[in-house]
This record gives structure tokens, C-alpha cells and sequence, in this order.
């Protein structure tokens, strides 16, 4: 019976004992006290404070300790040790100080074939070894390969699993001024190097990104990925925009399952143009076409060519879709390859340190494709691509060549791709400019 039911009954009785008058001074002190207990019975709080107790606590007022899970375990479960790699450690190192037998330790080599390469374990990156707390047996090795992914092994059974991560993409905007250069600019607002990278892979046929000028803009709408609620990797560009003192250019992606899947411009135009701006991603301008001070013959010579210097090693496009007529190494030039593209231009890429991979006569290569590397091969006073190019087999200054424009999208799929580019642009128009100054002003 609960105590409040029974505390009711007993003062129902001790009522009617009371009635009767030679029995009511007899058992005043009993009333009194079943009276209370009643009160205090539905009262826990007093009820255990005269009981000389504390209360006892709800569930939802204990604190709860968050487990420490990592690898999928709850490592406060375990015994834990964890280190950094050292130079030239490899996994058979890392496992002989856990206690396992050579045999156990050559199927655990044997079982990451095909899942991981334990030949690269990079130095200096955390591992963990995970023991029994009973019995100090070791139970699992662990280590992350990269962002996207742990590697676990289970010591006992010698079972290697490796663990794809979850990604979780989002939609973010940035935008920025430009105070020295795009580079420099886009890595003080902590964004990284692929996302410009991408931005100028966009834009790469309409804006020499190597001649932007202090107070130029740039907005950008862009997949981040993250993994356990950090940034890993940025995903697609889906749309970029830049603006000079000049005019303004849109990079739009978009894709309508049919024919069309690519960056245009505002008007509808793609953006993969017949020629790229420069054969190089990062460089600038030496020297241009023209009478020069040869600077090895030391007398005034024509250069028919545009030099883009660059780091020795750095990769040389393809400017445009063509077949290779010449891949060698002659005098002055150097090692080189040259480009038919049409009946109408070709392009000559001198003084490489190295030709690409399968570059050799009658070779089809594809707009922005690796042909070569910068060098200084031939006549040539520091590491540079010496870019000529012709058009109706004339050699003409290819900065200032009249190059064909690409064709609009056809007049069907053009109002729908309008509809989706208002849309997009009135998304952009949106976002606020930012600078490293202003960043730095609203984070003191």
C-alpha cells in the first residue's frame, strides 16, 4: 500500500476514535502527527529535509558526461595510447611494440592490401592503439588516411576496415576586393587555394587573371564539404563573378540534361572559348611580341613569340583542342611541342625542361591539357614558356589576335537558362563585399 493511501486510512480511523470524549486527550498527539505525515507526504522535498536526507535527484538533473568518441569507439572504454609517426615508421613498427606475434602482424599486412598502402604513412600524423582495460590485450589500431576516411584495424582477428566518412555538402558565398593580388586576397579571407583555382578555370577565356588591378571585385557561389562539422574540401563552382574597372563577367554552371552542362556567360554564351587566355595558370609576361635586345645575342631581333615565365616543372597547356605535329628539341628552341588546332591557327611551345607524357606526332590533345613543363632549354636565361602563334601561317601576336568568339546556345534552351542566370545573379547581387580589412575590423 502507497504511504499516502495508508496515512489516509489511519486518520479516517483515528476521526472516529475521537468521537468518543474520554479518547480524544489520548490521542491528540497522534492526530498531529498523522496530519503531518499527510502534509508531508505530498510534500517530498519537506518530507525528506525532516528526515534529515537531501532530495533526491531527477534524471534530467544529473550531469551526463559526453562520451570521447573517436574511430567509432568510446575511448574512455580502453586504455589509450596514442603517438605521432616518425620518420620512415611503417605499420609492422607501429604493431611490434603492441605485443602481436610476427604471424599476426603479416596478416594484418597481408588483409590492407587493396584497402590501404601502408607505404604511406605520412610523418608526423596521430595513430592510436586501443587495449583491453581488463586484461592490457591489444584491441584495435587506428589511423586517418585523410580527411574523408579512418583506417581501422582490429588486433585480435586482424580485420582491416577502412571507413568512409559522411560528407555533408553545404551552399556557401564569398566575395572580396582585391588589394595586391586575387591570390593574396582570397587566402586573407581564409579561402582556400582550390576555390580560386576554380574561379579562374571559369573565367580562365575572358579575364587575364595575371594583370587585375587593386580594387577589382569578385563574388563567388560554391559547394563546401565538411566532415564531423569541418571543412575538407571545396566541391563545384556553381557560379563566379569579377569585375574590373572596365566591364563585368559572369561564370554560370549550368547543366540542363540534355546537351548543355558547362560555365556561360550572361548572355548564354559558353565559357570554354576556342583559345585560353595563356598557356600557363600562373605566370606573367617577360617579354612580348616584337623588335627586342636579344639578351643572350646581345643584338636587336625580332621575337615573334609572348614569354610567360614560371617556376622550372610547371605544367604548359594546350591552349585549344589540336593535334601535335612536332614533339622535339632543335637549336635555340629547345625542347618543344607544336600544335596544329585547324586549317586556320597553330602554336609553338619552346624552351621546356620536360615533353608531356605520349606527346609525339599525330596525337590528339584536348583544350588545357599538359603538353609540357616550364624550363630554360635552348637559348633561354631563366625558366620560361616561349608562346608563339599563328593564324593562316603567319606568326602574329597572339595578345592582340582577333580570335573567334563561341556561338550563343541554341534559341530553344536560351529562355530557360536566362530564367535560371536572373535567378542566380539576383542571388550574387546579394552578397556583401568584404575585405582582409573589414574581416579584421569585425573580428578584433
Amino acid at each position: 500500500m502507497e504511504i499516502k493511501s495508508f496515512l489516509k486510512e489511519k486518520l479516517a480511523q483515528s476521526k472516529t476514535y475521537l468521537s468518543q470524549p474520554a479518547n480524544a486527550a489520548k490521542t491528540l498527539g497522534l492526530t498531529i502527527f498523522a496530519s503531518a505525515s499527510l502534509y508531508y507526504s505530498n510534500n517530498p522535498m519537506t518530507s525528506a529535509s525532516m528526515l534529515g536526507l537531501k532530495k533526491a535527484p531527477q534524471l534530467s538533473e544529473i550531469p551526463l558526461k559526453a562520451p570521447n568518441l573517436r574511430y567509432g569507439f568510446n575511448l574512455d572504454t580502453f586504455q589509450v595510447k596514442e603517438a605521432k609517426i616518425g620518420s620512415s615508421e611503417s605499420l609492422k613498427d607501429f604493431l611490434e611494440g603492441t605485443g602481436l606475434k610476427a604471424t599476426q602482424i603479416d596478416r594484418i599486412d597481408q588483409n590492407c592490401k587493396g584497402i590501404f598502402d601502408t607505404r604511406t604513412f605520412r610523418t608526423g600524423k596521430e595513430y592510436l592503439v586501443l587495449r583491453n582495460q581488463n586484461d592490457n590485450s591489444p584491441s584495435y589500431f587506428c589511423y586517418s588516411p585523410d580527411a574523408f576516411s579512418h583506417l581501422v584495424v582490429d588486433l585480435k582477428t586482424q580485420a582491416v576496415n577502412r571507413v568512409q566518412l559522411p560528407v555533408e555538402t553545404r551552399i556557401e558565398m564569398s566575395s572580396g576586393i582585391v588589394e595586391s593580388n586575387l591570390w593574396n586576397t582570397m587566402e586573407d579571407n581564409g579561402w582556400s587555394l582550390d576555390i580560386i583555382d576554380k574561379l579562374e578555370d571559369a573565367l580562365k577565356c575572358s579575364v587575364d587573371f595575371h594583370h587585375i588591378n587593386e580594387g577589382d571585385k569578385f563574388k563567388l557561389i560554391y559547394e563546401q564539404n565538411y566532415v564531423n562539422g569541418k571543412k575538407v574540401s571545396t566541391g563545384k563552382l556553381l557560379a563566379g563573378y569579377f569585375a574590373d574597372s572596365d566591364r563585368e563577367y559572369h561564370a554560370i554552371w549550368y547543366e540542363n540534361g540534355e546537351n548543355l552542362k558547362g560555365f556561360f556567360d550572361a548572355e548564354g554564351r559558353p565559357l570554354k572559348k576556342t583559345f585560353l587566355k595563356s598557356p600557363l595558370k600562373f605566370s606573367h609576361v617577360t617579354s612580348r611580341f616584337g623588335m627586342r635586345f636579344h639578351p643572350i645575342l646581345r643584338h636587336m631581333k625580332a621575337h615573334l613569340g609572348t614569354d610567360f615565365a614560371a617556376p622550372t616543372g610547371t605544367p604548359i597547356m594546350a591552349i585549344a583542342d589540336g593535334t601535335v605535329e612536332e614533339a622535339t628539341r632543335r637549336g635555340g628552341n629547345g625542347l618543344f611541342v607544336k600544335l596544329r588546332h585547324d586549317g586556320t591557327y597553330e602554336t609553338q611551345y619552346l624552351h621546356m625542361s620536360r615533353i608531356g607524357n605520349g606527346m609525339r606526332p599525330g596525337v590528339r590533345v584536348m583544350q588545357g591539357q599538359t603538353i609540357g613543363y616550364v624550363g630554360s632549354t635552348g637559348l633561354a636565361t631563366g625558366p620560361h614558356v616561349c608562346f608563339r602563334f599563328w593564324k593562316n601561317g603567319q606568326q602574329v601576336n597572339f595578345l592582340k589576335a582577333n580570335l573567334p568568339a563561341p556561338q550563343l546556345m541554341d534559341k530553344n534552351s536560351l529562355p530557360e537558362y536566362l530564367k535560371f542566370k536572373d535567378a542566380i545573379v539576383s542571388q550574387m547581387a546579394s552578397i556583401p563585399y568584404q575585405s582582409p580589412k573589414t574581416i579584421a575590423a569585425a573580428n578584433p
